[in-house]
């Protein structure tokens, strides 16, 4: 572990001493010995880098580690935001936790000459997450709270809409609660704008082999975890139900 950095009272940003040849929005399985793996979204590549929430045991323990400390993990996993090569305005929309893959992809974003906005929504000021480390890069970023306590009042899909409706933007790509990207992907349907939703699913194995991400007939680890919005929109689960270790379904 080469550095970690305190985000808020229950993010950090470990650093590790290497490099991964990886895609913005794949995940890798991170392992604890005698404990669980659990997968988590590569926030940057080079070197790499995660951003990670203490809300389980498992991350409660990964928060315990120091600088010089040793973990294992595996991968990376999964598929990737895609660009189609004509794009020169994205649109990036992070809810919560699932700001960290994005700013991954808004680096490739800018390698490749085109424009990202980022709209980071959270609950309030202080669940804020990385809005310096896009505007280091030279991001516009646009922020959004539930109680108003920093930038617009509202959810992300309020500023994304806004965005949307004042044009230019030519895909959208997300991150985040799953009601919050099925209203988005919904939005971008009925703008007829190419959208990319990333999405998050209880993994056992992360190679599609134990069957527990399953959203619908896809696999979320193996087929996904980025998917098209229509395609998405087509699965019953999406926005709607998730499952748990056991693999029974429940309400999202």
């Amino acid at each position: 572990m080469a550095s970690i950095r305190p985000d808020n009272y229950r993010v950090k940003t470990f650093t590790l001493d290497g490099a991964l040849e990886a895609k913005p929005g794949q995940f890798c399985m991170v392992w604890i010995p005698r404990l669980n793996e659990k997968p988590f979204s590569i926030m940057n590549a080079d070197p790499l880098t995660f951003n990670i929430a203490a809300v389980g045991e498992f991350s409660n323990k990964l928060h315990e580690l120091a600088v010089g400390d040793k973990i294992t993990l595996r991968g990376p996993y999964g598929n990737g935001f895609a660009l189609t090569g004509k794009e020169k305005k994205v649109l990036l929309v992070g809810g919560g936790y699932g700001v960290a893959p994005l700013y991954f992809f808004a680096k490739k974003c800018l390698a490749q000459k085109i424009e990202p906005v980022m709209v980071i929504g959270a609950r309030n000021e202080q669940d804020v997450l990385l809005e310096k480390d896009f505007t280091e890069e030279g991001v516009r970023v646009v922020v959004t709270t539930d109680d108003g306590s920093k930038g617009i009042k509202g959810f992300a899909t309020v500023a994304a809409q806004a965005e949307l409706d004042a044009g230019g933007v030519d895909a959208v790509f997300a991150c985040g609660p799953e009601k919050m990207m099925a209203a988005l992907a919904r939005l971008c349907k009925d703008k007829n704008i190419p959208c990319q939703v990333s999405l998050e699913r209880y993994m056992g194995c992360g190679m599609g082999i134990c069957g527990k991400c399953v959203c619908g007939g896809q696999r979320v680890c193996a087929d996904g975890p980025i998917f098209p919005g229509e395609e998405a929109l087509k699965e019953n689960d999406f926005g709607q139900k998730s499952r748990d270790a056991s693999g029974a379904t429940k309400t999202l």
